[in-house]
């Protein structure tokens, strides 16, 4: 079993870390939180520390999971950071959505000390996390991920290497591409149901059967139709993993009209209030065009 520092426990990270304590991991926590950190340790056990500097010493394996590339570079980098208290030899695993640039910037400083990372952003929202089935997407050294990828399966289902670093964070970034085509379509769909007077549920019965079936219809359907979007990835972070995504089309040239379109979309529902709300959300902004 592995000595696991685990950064940042909020509703992805508190699950994933208590996992790790159920398949016999040693794990100690740090959360700039506090008092997230120690209702962690009252539920899961181990320890908190004060810093990621004190929560890194003496690890294996340090495992970051924050909002952003900013959050991330506070959490590893500084007298403070993570970084200044792993050993050589030791790994950083980050499962923050964040850019490439960052994963390769924080990757070329461990590895002039010695050290290795892999930028492994998941899917699978908090089900998932809480469930223990996410999928990471792995950038970094083969040798490296098959070294840490069994404790990875303590809270996945599935981690695959895609490349090396950044390579993690480029397929998150489809991932998100097409979240967002899907969503958008289902959002339409359901409009289109209710305005011909059609039973939304029978509809969906249907043609969730051929060739439109999809996660988000089998998963979110019944919700967008009653109107209630708390039940999933905030509006706030998919508009932040979509910029990092069309900032990334912007310097690699490819083509994204649709995602800056449904961006947008999301935009007009912060407007209304519903910067919390969950993707499926965009099906609310239809629906007052339509009032």
């Amino acid at each position: 079993m592995a000595r696991v520092a685990f950064i940042g426990l909020g509703v992805m990270g508190f699950p994933m870390a208590g996992h790790l304590v159920g398949k016999g991991h040693q794990v100690t926590v740090y959360n700039r939180s506090q008092e997230k950190a120690l209702k962690w340790v009252e539920t899961h056990g181990g320890r908190s520390c004060a810093t990621p500097r004190e929560a890194a010493e003496g690890q294996e394996i340090v495992i970051t999971c924050v909002g952003n590339d900013d959050d991330l570079r506070q959490v590893v980098l500084g007298e403070q950071g993570a970084l200044a208290g792993m050993a050589p030899g030791a790994v950083l695993i980050d499962h923050t959505t964040a850019s490439a640039d960052v994963a390769r910037e924080l990757a070329a400083l461990l590895a002039e000390q010695g050290m290795s990372f892999l930028d492994a952003p998941v899917s699978g929202g908090q089900a998932g996390a809480e469930n223990g089935v996410l999928t990471v997407m792995v950038g970094g050294e083969q040798a490296v991920f098959d070294r840490v990828k069994p404790v990875m399966t303590a809270y996945a289902r599935c981690a695959e290497r895609l490349g090396d670093v950044g390579a993690g964070q480029l397929t998150k970034m489809v991932n998100q591409i097409c979240i967002a085509g899907v969503v958008q379509g289902l959002a339409e769909a359901l409009h289109f149901a209710r305005s011909a007077g059609l039973d939304g549920e029978k509809v969906v019965e249907v043609i969730s059967k051929g060739a439109a079936q999809s996660w988000q219809m089998e998963n979110r359907y019944q919700s967008m139709w009653q109107g209630k979007y708390d039940f999933g990835f905030a509006i706030d972070w998919m508009r932040k993993d979509l910029a990092i995504a069309l900032e990334e089309a912007r310097r690699n040239g490819s083509q994204l009209p649709m995602t800056a379109l449904v961006d947008q979309f999301y935009a007009e529902v912060q407007a209304m209030g519903g910067n919390r709300w969950d993707t499926s959300s965009l099906l609310a902004r239809l629906e007052k065009t339509r009032d």
